[in-house]
């Protein structure tokens, strides 16, 4: 694997507010990164840095590229897809793919076609008569026809149901996933995009709290349902949380072995939901 970005000390403030704050990260051909934070938490100012949109303090490295001073070269291999897809009201989804075309020296207009066919948009339709959904894959189509190595998503199906969300990620390990390229998903719902993430990053407060391998983070963190008996005895190990629900008390430890966790009840695997949760609050218990 090769290295496509990286990130060393990165840092933005606004006036007094540090929104950003000393962020490290790399990401390498084949990884799909999910950075996770609570709304507020500097997701989208990372990734505004990242594609030289705002400034910032520290050494950005993408591709090869300074994003402060060769960004539009950069976005020739970089795409991008923001939290709200715009796209001119008044255009045709056929003048849009034309315009991208004459624009763009990565696009293929047939690649776009093609994934266009694949749902129920008419081509001679204009963007104001489709719904938010349709919108979405127009825009979908016009970055994945572009042959970019590095695809950074922020909050890209935000607002949509739960059927075109479906869509929008097996569309996007279909049509742009391969082990050349990475991508960057920013979201608060990682129950969504757990499966398809290989790293994941959780921010808070404009700080990077924990960032590893999906593999990694579910083998270091456990998930114990603890029988009512031993409750008492399980806060000793200090979990990171513990929910009470019908008389049945679940806790997520951090770096305990089986052995110290498996006279307390029945061991799980937690999804990265119940380890962001974890990480997040910490209770002291």
């Amino acid at each position: 694997m090769s290295t496509l970005i990286s990130v060393a000390n990165m840092s933005k403030s606004y006036k007094d507010k540090k929104v950003v704050n000393d962020v490290s990260l790399s990401i390498s051909s084949g990884q799909i990164l999910g950075l996770v934070g609570p709304n507020g938490a500097g997701k989208t100012t990372c990734l505004q840095a990242i594609l030289g949109l705002t400034d910032f303090t520290g050494n950005v490295d993408v591709l090869g590229f300074n994003p402060k001073t060769q960004r539009e070269t950069m976005l020739n291999e970089v795409a991008y897809i923001a939290d709200v897809a715009v796209l001119p009201k008044w255009i045709k989804v056929e003048q849009a793919l034309t315009y991208m075309a004459g624009v763009h020296p990565n696009f293929n207009i047939d690649k776009a076609k093609e994934f266009l066919a694949k749902t129920n948009i008419d081509g001679k339709s204009k963007i104001k008569t489709l719904s938010k959904g349709m919108v979405t894959q127009v825009h979908l189509a016009l970055i994945l026809a572009i042959d970019a190595k590095v695809l950074i998503l922020d909050e890209p199906t935000l607002g949509l149901d739960i059927l075109t969300r479906r869509q929008f990620y097996t569309h996007l390990l279909e049509d742009f996933y391969n082990e050349d390229k990475c991508i960057i998903i920013t979201t608060h719902q990682i129950e969504e995009i757990e499966h398809i993430l290989t790293d994941v990053a959780f921010i808070q407060e404009g700080k990077i709290v924990l960032a590893d391998t999906t593999e990694n983070v579910k083998e270091r963190f456990k998930l114990v349902s603890v029988s009512q008996e031993n409750v008492e005895q399980a806060h000793t190990l200090k979990p990171l949380f513990s929910n009470s629900l019908m008389g049945l008390t679940s806790m997520l430890f951090d770096n305990k072995t089986k052995e110290e966790l498996q006279t307390l009840g029945k061991i799980n695997s937690p999804s990265l939901a119940d380890i962001f949760v974890g990480v997040m609050t910490k209770e002291t218990c």
